[in-house]
């Protein structure tokens, strides 16, 4: 019973720094509920009820853990080795201790199955909810003009220049390049007057609550230094955008480009990586002559 408990609990923290991590971003408060408890919480959920079914009864819990197992094994279709191993394994193994296990007083391991994993979410759900529930957005998703900390650029407006879906450092370097001067439509070829903001521009203008963070980008170490954490807000992130990651257009490699997450991390991801919340913002620097 003391791996399905700590298993659970893996899932309830989990849950509870990726739902309002990744998630969270409609304007409804009960689609936001809706899909962390669909897509975040459900890992938890599973466990829960399979753990609270074998030490209700054993034989029918255990069975379960098995049925969950075949789950995860027909959802990954044997393409994700890692998901079964992690997933599958543990599960049949659980299932099996269950079979022959009887966690006594039983009263008592009920309470700790359902009572440690909801302490687990709610003690480590409680500051993200917070930092959420605190975020700036004033509804602008026109073309904004950010300057501080040493730079000054032009953010493309909510269009072909800033989308709201993912996709690959390719395509994005090249939708910027043809964006044409009033952010809002594409030219047939490149115009080059839109461009992705390099990863020093994009830590330089991370802000929080209005105010610059005053990052510094140590390509040395390949980190961002900040003193005040940005979050996803106004005027650079539309908090009710699934895209938490935007491309730079500073490559890594030939093979790698970096990534900026709106809390202020930056990572090396393949150029063809293109989930759907990792976009880009086009950017054309107020120095030029054409700049608006």
């Amino acid at each position: 019973m003391g791996l399905s408990v700590a298993i659970t609990c893996f899932w309830a923290f989990w849950g509870a720094i990726e739902t309002f991590h990744e998630g969270w971003h409609f304007a409804s408060f009960w689609q936001n509920v809706g899909l962390s408890v669909a897509q975040y919480l459900s890992p938890m959920l599973l466990f829960l009820v399979v753990t609270v079914c074998a030490v209700a009864w054993p034989r029918i819990g255990a069975v379960l853990h098995g049925l969950l197992a075949a789950l995860i094994l027909w959802f990954f279709r044997g393409n994700n080795m890692t998901a079964n191993l992690l997933l599958m394994l543990p599960l049949l193994l659980l299932g099996g201790l269950h079979w022959f296990g009887r966690p006594r007083p039983r009263r008592v391991a009920l309470a700790l199955i359902m009572i440690t994993p909801l302490a687990v979410l709610i003690g480590f759900g409680m500051g993200p909810a917070l930092r959420v529930s605190q975020r700036v957005h004033d509804g602008d998703l026109g073309l904004r003009v950010v300057s501080g900390n040493g730079v000054r650029l032009a953010w493309a407006p909510d269009g072909p220049g800033w989308p709201q879906a993912g996709t690959d450092w390719h395509s994005a370097g090249y939708a910027c390049a043809c964006l044409r001067d009033d952010g809002m439509s594409m030219a047939e070829s490149p115009v080059h007057v839109w461009r992705l903001p390099s990863v020093d521009e994009v830590v330089r203008s991370m802000a929080l609550h209005g105010e610059n963070s005053r990052g510094v980008w140590d390509a040395e170490r390949e980190r961002a230094v900040y003193d005040l954490r940005p979050d996803k807000e106004s005027p650079l992130w539309n908090v009710h955008s699934p895209v938490i990651y935007w491309w730079t257009e500073t490559e890594a490699s030939e093979t790698h480009a970096y990534i900026a997450v709106y809390d202020g991390g930056v990572w090396k991801r393949d150029k063809t990586f293109s989930p759907t919340y990792l976009g880009y913002r086009c950017v054309r620097s107020m120095e030029d002559k054409a700049a608006p």
